[in-house]
């Protein structure tokens, strides 16, 4: 069967049925000023947060077809801050993240599930201290010319010895450290 286009209102209607049709792309996104790697866990009883300045996002995201989804998130340890000069030292060591061999931690995740209105799970892979686990992020999508992502995870520290030896007693340091995120981002 044959189409014939005689006018250009005809061939405007055929390319915008076309393109209707098309299935939606993914957009490719890199972090932007403002965003904020945190991280809360206790030690003693007491509560404590820290950051991870110099964390880099890039993510390929749709909210309509979240499958498609990409996320790859590298963290600088070196750089973790807690507001206690003598905690960070500690963090920085051999007991905990290593920094000397371990410079960096890595999130990837490919494929995303809507979980709901604009919250997504990313079922991904942290790989921390030489060691590769999987972590749910659950994440919020607010869209906009500067989209945001705002999410939450759970670690378990001992899984990826960080923590160890003197440090592994869950009662003076939980096992599951709570992670959050709140990342801008901007059109590549």
């Amino acid at each position: 069967m044959k189409i014939k286009l005689t006018t250009p209102t005809a061939v405007a209607a055929a390319l915008a049925g076309m393109l209707a049709a098309a299935p939606a792309m993914a957009a490719d996104y890199e972090q932007a000023p403002g965003s904020i790697l945190v991280f809360a866990t206790k030690y003693d009883g007491e509560v404590f947060t820290g950051t991870f300045p110099g964390f880099q996002t890039q993510l390929s995201f749709d909210p309509a077809n979240p499958a498609a989804g990409k996320l790859d998130v590298t963290i600088p340890l070196a750089g973790a801050r807690s507001g206690n000069s003598d905690r960070d030292s500690t963090l920085q060591g051999k007991d905990f993240f290593n920094v000397a061999q371990f410079a960096q931690a890595r999130y990837t995740a490919s494929g995303f599930r809507a979980v709901g209105g604009n919250q997504f799970a990313a079922d991904g892979t942290l790989q921390l201290r030489g060691v590769s686990k999987p972590v749910t992020l659950t994440f919020t999508w607010t869209p906009g010319a500067q989209p945001v992502l705002t999410g939450k995870a759970t670690v378990k520290r001992l899984d990826f010895g960080v923590g160890g030896g003197d440090w592994a007693d869950t009662k003076t340091i939980p096992d599951e450290t709570a992670i959050s995120t709140k990342v801008v981002l901007r059109a590549k």
